[in-house]
């Protein structure tokens, strides 16, 4: 079973300006800033900043780790597609497997396979499943209070 992490969050560090306003990076990635000119502009841009990271690590094939422990830093959680495609990705990358034999196990072609990883596709649901039984795993969702 393949359980969608309820904490795909990743911490954030503000970091305020002399200025005035805040510096945004994230910690568990190694490039990538933002700015906002309060808190929660800040913070809402780092949404923006996180699922670029995310893409881009997803386009390029590098690894995307996992959230580090908060420690009082504010969490920014990864739309719920998002972090769906990113468990897809570390389960395609556990396997030891490429796309293309991925899209063959799921008998799709390969650009269709292609969607699944890219954050600005609305993949469906019933593909992400397909191709998490293909790995051998079955999607599960879930939800909590917010």
């Amino acid at each position: 079973m393949q359980k969608i992490p309820a904490d795909s969050a990743y911490p954030a560090r503000l970091a305020a300006e002399p200025e005035g306003g805040f510096t945004v990076t994230f910690p568990d990635f190694e490039f990538g800033v933002t700015y906002g000119a309060t808190r929660e502009e800040a913070l809402r841009q780092a949404a923006d900043l996180l699922e670029t990271i995310v893409a881009n690590c997803l386009a390029e094939g590098w690894d995307v780790p996992l959230p580090s422990p908060a420690r009082g830093r504010p969490l920014v959680p990864l739309e719920p597609l998002v972090a769906v495609k990113v468990e897809l990705y570390r389960a395609l990358r556990a396997a030891g497997i490429t796309k293309a034999e991925l899209a063959r196990r799921i008998g799709i072609a390969p650009q269709q396979v292609q969607r699944l990883f890219d954050t600005n596709h609305a993949s469906r649901l019933d593909q992400l499943a397909a191709a998490f039984a293909a790995l051998g795993r079955r999607l599960v969702i879930g939800s909590e209070a917010a």
